[in-house]
């Protein structure tokens, strides 16, 4: 199987520069994984997509100022800092800008006496730093939100990048799926019988480099940080069991409560794309750690039953996992039509319903 498969056109003015208004005012594609079939509606109206006994599950994670502007002190050379994975209280693992940032190279900031210092280099612009003092409270101060590169526009509020329910801090950049919703919305769905669920995954490294192999298979995914509670866990199973359908908020969600499968299964995530049985009698359990799971056309699905998702770019691994959800030649023509009916692509654009 072939990056190349999953590639298409996008003209660049298809690509949301700046969240709408309300939250959930955007278009919502309703796709049918079986036939293919396609629907048009607002994202607000998802509530009558969703039945009593359904679990929406949520990543509550929450994106930090992860964008630092630096320079190195020996040149005055400018740099830039992401952080990508805070590793204990005073070393992250980063992705770097700039001229020959390599072992050793001491980088200060602007305005602030802390400095950092490269102790270790890993492949590409990747680098281990140690910053001279805990940064974690200082974020807002050092920091900027990191939006990604296809987005010119600054945001008047950063909050917009966050989602309504966002709580745990870690994320450098967000689940975007989960930003149609509002505090209105989530009611609307509780006085349904709709029940929420939260996990949280910190959204790393893959969310910012290219897959650069010819062959899907040869990809190799960065692990990134997840946990899914008893308590979510429970709630999961329950209604997974009594029948109701499990609904993944975004690939981050759906990547999360799949690992927590495998994991029940007794399987290894790193080997998912070879069969695994699911336990019927647990469908997930809880779990605090890295997941390296890398969903691809070929996987077998062993708890998402439904998937809402946002519009994502040519030749990703996130394109790449919902087309193992509902077929690649179904998600491709649903993007074909979705350019057709002027749908807004990527982190603020429209959403997608698949069912």
């Amino acid at each position: 199987m072939k990056v190349t498969d999953f590639d298409y056109d996008l003209p660049e003015e298809f690509i949301a520069q700046e969240p709408l208004e309300p939250r959930d005012s955007s278009k919502l594609m309703v796709l049918d994984k079986q036939s293919g079939e396609i629907e048009h509606h607002t994202f607000h109206e998802i509530v009558d997509f969703l039945h009593s006994g359904d679990v929406l599950v949520m990543n509550n994670t929450r994106v930090i100022p992860a964008r630092l502007a630096a320079y190195k002190v020996e040149t005055q050379g400018k740099a830039e800092v992401l952080l990508l994975r805070q590793l204990n209280e005073t070393e992250w693992k980063v992705i770097v800008g700039g001229r020959r940032i390599l072992q050793d190279t001491e980088l200060g900031f602007e305005g602030s006496s802390i400095t950092a210092t490269v102790i270790e280099e890993l492949h590409e612009s990747q680098r281990i730093v140690r910053f001279s003092q805990p940064v974690n409270d200082l974020l807002e101060d050092l920091g900027e939100m990191p939006l990604p590169p296809y987005i010119h526009h600054r945001l008047e509020d950063d909050e917009r990048y966050q989602t309504v329910y966002s709580e745990n801090k870690g994320s450098a950049a967000a689940p975007t799926a989960g930003l149609h919703f509002t505090p209105e919305l989530l009611a609307q769905l509780r006085e349904k019988g709709i029940k929420l669920a939260y996990v949280t995954l910190h959204i790393g490294l893959d969310t910012f480099q290219p897959v650069k192999v010819d062959e899907v298979a040869e990809h190799q995914i960065h692990s990134e940080w997840a946990t899914l509670s008893e308590e979510s866990a429970t709630i999961i199973n329950e209604a997974k069991l009594a029948g109701g359908r499990i609904i993944a908020v975004g690939t981050t969600s759906a990547r999360t409560l799949e690992t927590a499968g495998i994991l029940s299964a007794g399987g290894d995530p790193a080997k998912a794309i070879e069969s695994q049985d699911i336990n019927t009698e647990q469908p997930v359990i809880a779990f605090d750690g890295d997941t390296r799971l890398f969903i691809y056309p070929g996987y077998k699905w062993h708890v998402v039953d439904a998937m809402i998702t946002n519009f994502h770019l040519p030749k990703s691994t996130l394109l790449m996992m919902i087309s193992a959800f509902c077929g690649r030649e179904n998600i491709l023509n649903a993007y074909e039509v979705a350019k057709q009916e002027k749908y807004r692509f990527f982190s603020f654009g429209d959403g997608m319903f698949i069912r």
